[in-house]
């Protein structure tokens, strides 16, 4: 049989590269990039190889299963259902609708099927407990985009191609090709970037591989980002570089923001964060003289006790710089579809509101439909009204992904009933008391809902199934299916509902939110799942009219996309906020920023601390099964600063012991001139040792999980989000 070529988006990071894909017999015989993919322009990362290891990984989930005498056993999907229904109604019968909660992990956001309907299954259930890995990550960057813009998903991004200036803080794009920012072939860009006589300054506690291409790099002790940036704008004011520009008339706040930053002086920042104040001074200088700059920060912003602080300041000095929505500086991408801030009237919305309920045990505030995931664990072991008694995780492992998760694991044993839609018994899966499995990424067609509204470029991909499907009558589904009967079931409609009578019912209701004519909804077609949401969304979307006339039919018939140009200037139209301005003075944020003061004061601590780091061969805790990512060097070290290795006597491959009062783990120590003085780095997402998992590539080197030695009650109070890095530790040999 002849190979056959098929071109497709990859799945499995926020890089949502294109593939070329060849098949012979059912069976994927190479991946490469695709050359003339309109996005990525060929670049893949490893992860894209490693496509045909999860398709073919003997360990993945490949029918229901359901725990019997403690052990899983296959089951038929109608017998999986009838247990479910069985199991799950009389919980929330006897106990009401929040003693059932959710936990949506990562790979989510990659599956248009999961991000389309779940919200469907959520609306259904009416729980007010939901948990997700936002709060691990990135919910700190949404909550000040949402204070700051009106809307959640309304981040402000590089526009790397064309800036002069761009300042990273706490990210290592050239690893992950953009996070909260879709960028693939980040190292090309920033070659390019430099070539036309541009510069890249990188701030991180470690020499990243992206400060490996930038042209100058500042160590920056952890958690104290916040003290930087606030400096930075301090003396864009106290030397009159504040340049608003053309954003002049649609920005609220800027005498509130001069005045809450007297504080932070350069000088007090320094002793704080490590870097002089004459180098805290010429950042902001260089930043304000730029013809076009721009500040981005990441991961190390977000999960710190200041992450909200961290991640509006960064679009503050976009905003005093004059950089904000224009050309080469910080501007908002154009989704073709499925992006509040392209509907409803332009300029002006309701805004963001948090608290609108709080977490039961702790008080934690709700934040974008969300509680914290810390809170997760003390609500199922917690007893009284609204005690979380049946769970159901979505693609997720927070027993590896969140703080202190041996709590976390046994409170997954009191549950009166767990149900996980996952595609292996992984650390988190292997508590549940049923699993039903998705198809394959490349089994299954595809659309990114989310990555658009991040990307460096506007641009629209459809991807076709690229293998045939098991047509077995207890093999895989495509997980709109589950869910949707999943919604039945919490619905009291059963578990023999019409699946396709929901879906109709489900598109109905989108089509009646869109405001479209019958005539519209009449040439989505009959064929069922995610595909007519997906075309709705691109009809109703901003490139739905001439002269694009956007539709699924068209994107079909484009197998490497349909570039959408570049990022343009869109404010006022794309805010959302009441004023229909820019705030940039949230007083929840302003509210907060004395509690940053009182640390800036505090003496400077002297304890060693601990970061986290991406990896390219890994995504949080669900590769480590796939050979292709797994071989070679071990890649859970310990990475230790020479000086300090010296002083605590720690030699190259040694096993060292990590502690807090929270938790101990030992790894192998790779000493490295990569790593601040007084700081330590280990990867996250590893620890797969737990008895009762069915990952035996991952287990072959298990690595330890850095989330072990934290606690679930640090977190930034504004978003929830957990704090995973600077934390205090001690290290000695093992």
């Amino acid at each position: 049989m002849q190979h056959t070529t098929h071109y497709r988006v990859c799945p499995l990071c926020e890089a949502t590269c294109g593939l070329e894909i060849k098949v012979q017999d059912n069976t994927v015989s190479s991946i490469r990039g695709n050359d003339a993919d309109v996005f990525s322009k060929g670049y893949i990362c490893p992860k894209a190889v490693a496509l045909k290891d999860l398709h073919d990984d003997p360990d993945r989930v490949r029918t229901p299963l359901i725990k019997r005498d403690g052990r899983f056993v296959p089951a038929t999907w109608e017998e999986a259902f009838a247990e479910i229904e069985r199991r799950l109604m009389p919980i929330l019968a006897q106990h009401g609708r929040d003693a059932a909660g959710f936990v949506i992990g990562n790979p989510t956001a990659h599956k248009m099927g999961l991000l389309l309907y779940f919200p469907k299954l959520a609306r259904a259930l009416g729980s007010k407990n939901v948990f997700s890995a936002s709060t691990l990550d990135q919910m700190p960057k949404q909550l000040a985009s949402g204070l700051m813009f009106g809307h959640w998903l309304s981040v402000a991004l590089p526009d790397i191609e064309r800036t002069d200036f761009l300042l990273i803080l706490g990210g290592n794009p050239v690893v992950s090709n953009g996070s909260m920012w879709t960028v693939p072939d980040f190292r090309g860009k920033a070659k390019a970037l430099r070539a036309r006589g541009g510069k890249l300054v990188v701030i991180d506690p470690r020499r990243s591989e992206t400060a490996d291409v930038a042209d100058q790099h500042h160590f920056v002790r952890p958690g104290t980002d916040l003290f930087l940036l606030a400096a930075i704008a301090h003396t864009l004011f106290a030397e009159r570089l504040v340049k608003l520009g053309r954003l002049a008339q649609y920005v609220n706040g800027v005498g509130e923001l001069e005045a809450a930053l007297k504080p932070f002086t350069p000088e007090a920042a320094s002793a704080a964060c490590g870097i002089e104040a004459a180098t805290i001074r010429q950042l902001a200088r260089e930043l304000a003289a730029a013809p076009r700059a721009c500040v981005y920060g990441r991961m190390g912003t977000s999960v710190n006790a200041f992450g909200t602080l961290c991640n509006w300041l960064v679009d503050c000095l976009n905003v005093l710089t004059g950089n904000l929505d224009r050309e080469g500086g910080a501007l908002f991408a154009k989704s073709a579809g499925f992006a509040a801030n392209n509907a409803g009237k332009p300029g002006v919305g309701k805004g963001v509101v948090t608290g609108r309920y709080k977490a039961r045990v702790s008080g934690a505030p709700e934040v974008f439909g969300e509680l914290p995931m810390g809170c997760l664990g003390e609500e199922i072991e917690t007893p009284g009204a609204g005690q979380i008694k049946a769970l159901i995780t979505l693609a997720g492992n927070p027993v590896l992904s969140a703080p202190n998760g041996a709590r976390l694991a046994k409170a997954l044993e009191q549950l009166d009933f767990m149900l996980s839609v996952d595609i292996y018994v992984n650390e988190t899966t292997r508590h549940a008391d049923a699993i039903l499995p998705g198809l394959s990424p490349l089994e299954e067609a595809h659309f990114d809902v989310a990555f658009p509204q991040l990307s460096y470029r506007n641009a629209a991909r459809f991807s076709l199934p690229v293998l045939r499907k098991s047509l077995a009558s207890n093999a895989p589904r495509a997980e709109w299916r589950t869910l949707l009967a999943l919604t039945a079931i919490v619905q009291g409609k059963g578990a023999n509902a019409d699946v396709e009578a929901l879906d109709d019912d489900f598109l109905s209701e989108e089509v009646r939110r869109s405001g479209v004519d019958e005539a519209l909804h009449k040439s989505l077609g009959n064929k069922h799942g995610p595909g007519r949401l997906v075309d709705l969304a691109l009809r109703t979307g901003p490139y739905g009219t001439a002269p694009h006339a956007l539709t699924l039919a068209k994107l079909k018939e484009a197998p490497n996309g349909i570039d959408l140009g570049a990022l343009e200037s869109r404010i006022p139209g794309v805010l959302r906020t009441p004023s229909g301005k820019v705030e940039l003075a949230p007083p929840s944020c302003i509210a907060d920023l004395p509690r940053a003061l009182a640390t800036l004061r505090a003496p400077p601590a002297h304890e060693l601390q601990i970061i986290g780091r991406r990896q390219v061969r890994s995504n949080n805790s669900w590769m480590h099964n796939l050979p292709t990512l797994a071989k070679g060097p071990v890649r859970c070290t310990l990475e230790v600063n020479p000086t300090d290795a010296k002083r605590l006597m720690l030699e190259e491959g040694q096993l060292a012991r990590l502690s807090t009062a929270h938790g101990s783990i030992t790894a192998p120590v790779a000493v490295s001139e990569r790593m601040m003085p007084g700081i330590v780095c280990l990867p996250h997402g590893w620890g797969h040792d737990a008895p009762g998992t069915a990952l035996a590539v991952a287990a072959e080197r298990p690595g330890a999980n850095l989330n072990a030695l934290f606690t679930t009650e640090a977190r930034d109070p504004l978003s929830g989000n957990a704090v995973l890095n600077g934390v205090a530790v001690s290290l000695a040999a093992a």
